[in-house]
């Protein structure tokens, strides 16, 4: 029974999975969760990367105080942010945050030197503030000191790696993520290293995903008293394994990871720069194996998400079954929304906003809490089927169905909601998809298992994989009609 740690750390929170592989089905156990939420302080959001390490620590100790014995580990998080280090290797600063608000700054700066056309046909990637090219930008602009001082920069799971082994890499994915990468070249841009005047050196060697990086330091070893373990260079971006863990077997299928972010795609060869493909706001992403997904980043939970926060401050909680059953009551497309308008990126209160949209746009103003989730989830699974339906248009293919991974998966009510308002089957499951991807990849990597395509055929003799079908009801499509009139 071989043993590897899968280290998947969100946007909101961390987790220690421990993969088990017989060599038919791999088991997984959740060994410890940890809050991970940005630090406001001084007008700016920073990741506290340091709680995130000792808290990996504390999983790490859980798990070998339970008797396991692993032989590898791997890290994916989510992308475009980073750390900075020193000539020595020092850590120089809490990496900020991409919902940081000085990050719009460095967006409108940079457009004064290259446009966003001529950019996306460098770099495949979509123009959006979070990215790690107007990040940088904005630090050179604004806080020139700290770049001098910078001798290599490292994307987050990517630092967590060095943390872990000394070793100074950058893997594909979570690389790709950056809009620092010449798609053409496959490697970093050094005609936007030159225009952001870096030192060529600030960015590590890309390296492919499923590469060693190399052991755990012996520090860690006595502090935790362990053996040296292998740490593996899985799909650091979340999404990426995400997707490496979905039983995708044709070519009729797009891909959904719903979390704070829902990003929808579908796997390609070769990056795709059409004049639609920027217009529509698509992005194109490194996979495991080398190739591309074509997605789009959605705004997902985060709505509701920053919507409990503000009823949690009331003394109201939740959970999923009562949320389904206040969504069941309300009126459907009473109350729409563009979910990935500007205003709802990083509001001081996300309800407060969401009444302020439909108020302007004359349309009734949520007040109950079964309204905001009504009005929530009808714009985000109307966002959904817009998606792919550009999607199709770009692939040049019809999408017949949709894979689902991540928690979402759980949610009955809400899988079955994006089959009717898609009018597509849904294929829901692994719930821990970037986990299972993550553990996947270090598998390959120690050749326990040939390639993707075994581990997809593993995927679904291990896991629960349900499937919802379309009720094709007529008024869907009806307020599909109503939702593009009003975003356009």
């Amino acid at each position: 029974m071989k043993k590897v740690w899968a280290f998947d750390i969100g946007a909101s929170n961390g987790r220690l999975m421990l993969c088990q592989y017989d060599g038919e089905q791999l088991i997984l156990d959740e060994i410890y969760r940890f809050a991970n939420h940005p630090v406001s302080l001084t007008n700016h959001y920073y990741w506290d990367i340091l709680h995130i390490y000792n808290e990996m620590k504390k999983a790490m100790q859980a798990s070998l105080q339970a008797g396991h014995e692993v032989e590898s580990l791997g890290i994916d998080t989510w992308g475009v942010d980073f750390g900075l280090l020193s000539a020595t290797g020092e850590l120089l600063a809490n990496p900020y945050c991409y919902r940081d608000p000085q990050n719009k700054f460095g967006m409108e700066k940079f457009h004064e030197w290259m446009s966003e056309e001529e950019l996306f046909t460098l770099t495949g990637v979509e123009s959006a503030p979070i990215n790690s090219l107007y990040q940088l930008f904005t630090i050179k602009e604004q806080s020139p000191g700290l770049l001098e001082q910078a001798d290599t920069l490292l994307l987050t799971p990517n630092l967590l790696t060095y943390f872990f082994t000394g070793t100074k890499a950058s893997e594909f994915t979570i690389s790709s993520t950056t809009q620092l990468l010449d798609i053409h070249q496959e490697d970093w841009s050094k005609q936007l290293i030159s225009m952001l005047g870096v030192k060529d050196n600030l960015f590590a060697k890309i390296v492919p995903s499923l590469t060693i990086a190399g052991s755990t330091l012996p520090d860690i070893n006595r502090e935790l008293q362990m053996d040296p373990v292998q740490v593996i260079h899985v799909a650091g971006h979340d999404t990426a394994s995400a997707l490496a863990a979905l039983p995708i077997e044709d070519d009729y299928s797009v891909f959904m990871s719903c979390g704070t972010w829902s990003l929808i795609g579908i796997p390609v060869k070769k990056a795709l720069t059409t004049p639609n493909a920027r217009r529509w706001g698509f992005t194109n992403e490194g996979t495991m194996d080398g190739t591309y997904r074509l997605l789009k980043n959605n705004m997902g939970m985060w709505l509701l998400q920053q919507s409990r926060l503000i009823w949690e401050r009331d003394g109201i909680r939740t959970n999923y079954m009562e949320e389904n059953q206040l969504f069941q009551q309300a009126t459907p497309f009473r109350s729409l929304i563009d979910p990935d308008d500007p205003r709802f990126f990083n509001p001081e209160n996300m309800l407060v906003e969401l009444r302020a949209y439909c108020r302007e746009t004359e349309q009734p103003i949520p007040q109950s809490r079964g309204e905001i989730i009504r009005c929530i989830i009808d714009s985000l699974v109307m966002k959904y089927k817009l998606v792919i339906d550009q999607l199709e248009t770009l692939v040049e293919r019809k999408i017949k169905r949709i894979h689902i991974g991540g928690g979402v998966t759980k949610n009955q009510q809400l899988c079955q909601t994006i089959a009717d308002a898609t009018d597509r089957e849904i294929i829901a499951g692994p719930i821990e998809a970037s986990a299972v991807g993550n553990a996947l990849g270090q598998l390959i990597a120690l050749g326990e298992i040939r390639d993707g395509k075994e581990a997809k055929s593993i995927v679904k003799k291990s896991f629960p994989i349900n499937s919802y079908l379309p009720n094709h009801d007529q008024y869907w499509q009806n307020a599909y009609t109503q939702f593009k009139e009003l975003i356009e």
